[in-house]
């Protein structure tokens, strides 16, 4: 997940360089979305990693 997030950071930062600012946005708001996502899965294995270990 954090693979797509960094995809979608890349290609919103090509789009912003070659001037497309609408692909810039949607690209940069679904990087944010799977960051976020990925951040809360990663919490929720750390949690349940030390209370099972």
């Amino acid at each position: 997940m954090l693979r797509w997030a960094l995809i979608f950071l890349f290609i919103s930062l090509v789009a912003a360089v070659f001037g497309f600012g609408g692909i810039t946005v949607v690209a940069v708001h679904l990087a944010q979305v799977l960051f976020y996502i990925f951040l809360a899965c990663f919490a929720v294995m750390l949690v349940a990693g030390l209370l099972v270990g």
